[in-house]
């Protein structure tokens, strides 16, 4: 059994999502089947909506995948060991009460979503207009085909029209489909390394052979890329994940030239572009392929607006495009008519706009809050790696030696966690990712105090 409290200042699915996944890291096996949104809902006395909340999150990372007409099982893609060696040292130590503090360096606070202007738009797009008794387009609604189209040509000078646009269910969804579209014309895989570990399981499951591609100070090395002999690459050039790092332009369009060359393709994950608090993003890379064929593009509204509606979307090349309409996936929807007019309607009447411009300067304030209590409780133990966007700050220790999973041992002995880079990257970048996202302003300062206890426990 979850112990769940109610009077937490962290969400009920948030809670729950945790408790699952630290009972998955330590007891389940690859293909353990969980129990049902239903059962695990009645059992706990949680909304099905908590519950299904819980399992998106969990589904999104990589822990669990759902089967259709069976239901949801513990997944190999969270069973990557990019460093083995990991798991023979010390274990850190299960954590049996809820979190203090919690550094997650995905999250958004709850109170950040705009959740009465959402409600409205909800009920007034629930009306008898809408054929209920009809499949949804399985593009997307074309209504919210066309504001995102306008939203990204607008804000990170993407070409694209509605027609390009498909609406998934998230960034592993997109990144399936992409898979299926592309391996008639392309077998060889190419990934940053460090990276996102997902995005090459995904691949390799689709039958592609994966090539880890090293990153350096300016992003992906593209000496690296070329002596691959990789087809496709997935690379985050706005903000690298998880090292921060920007792809300058002139590098960009050095990786475009060389994938036209050889009539490549380039899987862009605009990772944090929406969330850059010093400087303006560089535009798109989708935007400089002038022959529209050589870019596929994936964005979220994830890290902006809410995880839990669990909507992404691709813009993708005409030629994958041809193939996607002739395809299965073209014809069901793979996200709810609901969610997907309701989000259409908020891009619409400026909700969007405004939203993010709301989000951003919270966020900055976050991330200024977040820097400054560590300097103060931290002091000169510490270097900033990566900063200036997202909804993390990056640091490693000024001395050469330190042991990162005592680091996580201590901090789960007093109930805080805290999240590594290398857990989730690979390579041999390590770094403590200080998420400031889910706190409300006026905690963090208290949260980095806690933390700090740990760190100087550690560096001692």
């Amino acid at each position: 059994m979850y112990h769940l409290d109610p009077n937490l200042k962290i969400p009920l699915h948030i809670q729950l999502y945790k408790a699952i996944k630290r009972e998955i890291i330590s007891q389940h096996r690859v293909g353990d089947k969980l129990p049902s949104i239903r059962k695990t809902a009645t059992l706990y006395h949680l909304s099905k909506t908590t519950v299904e909340a819980a399992y998106a999150q969990l589904y999104a990372e990589g822990y669990i995948e759902s089967r259709a007409r069976s239901g949801y099982y513990v997944s190999e893609l969270y069973f990557d060991a990019f460093e083995p060696e990991e798991t023979s040292g010390a274990t850190p130590a299960k954590i049996t009460e809820p979190v203090r503090y919690d550094f997650f360096p995905a999250q958004l606070h709850t109170e950040d979503f705009p959740l009465k202007t959402w409600k409205r738009l909800c009920t007034r797009e629930t009306n008898a207009s809408l054929d209920f008794g009809a499949y949804p387009d399985g593009q997307g609604e074309e209504i919210l085909r066309e504001e995102i189209a306008r939203y990204l040509s607008h804000s990170r000078g993407v070409r694209c029209h509605a027609d390009q646009v498909i609406v998934t269910h998230g960034f592993i969804d997109g990144m399936e489909l992409i898979a299926k579209l592309g391996r008639e014309r392309y077998q060889r895989f190419g990934h940053e390394l460090p990276g996102y570990h997902i995005a090459h399981k995904i691949f390799g499951a689709y039958g592609y052979r994966t090539t880890p591609i090293e990153v350096g100070r300016h992003g992906l090395r593209l000496e690296k890329l070329r002596h691959s002999k990789a087809q496709v690459v997935y690379i985050t050039p706005s903000h690298q994940y998880p090292t921060g790092v920007t792809m300058p332009i002139t590098k960009r369009l050095k990786l475009l030239a060389h994938i036209q060359s050889i009539d490549g393709l380039i899987i862009e994950d605009d990772y944090d572009s929406e969330l850059a608090y010093y400087n303006r993003p560089i535009p798109s890379l989708q935007g400089l392929d002038t022959t529209g064929e050589h870019v596929a593009y994936v964005g979220t509204f994830a890290k902006a607006l809410s995880p839990a509606i669990r909507v992404g979307y691709l813009v993708l090349p005409e030629w994958m495009m041809a193939i996607y309409r002739k395809s299965y996936d073209a014809h069901f929807a793979r996200v709810s008519l609901i969610t997907q007019r309701t989000l259409a309607a908020f891009m619409h009447e400026g909700h969007w706009d405004r939203h993010i411009r709301r989000t951003r300067i919270l966020n900055q304030k976050k991330h200024q809050a977040m820097r400054e209590a560590l300097i103060r409780h931290l002091g000169d133990t510490f270097r900033i790696v990566t900063e200036g966007a997202g909804l993390a700050i990056l640091i490693q220790p000024r001395a050469s030696e330190f042991d990162w999973q005592r680091l996580k041992q201590v901090a789960d002995e007093k109930r805080i966690a805290i999240y590594l880079a290398k857990e989730r990257s690979g390579g041999e970048f390590e770094a403590a990712r200080m998420g400031f996202g889910g706190f409300r302003l006026e905690e963090i300062d208290t949260a980095v105090a806690a933390f700090a206890e740990c760190w100087m426990k550690i560096k001692d």
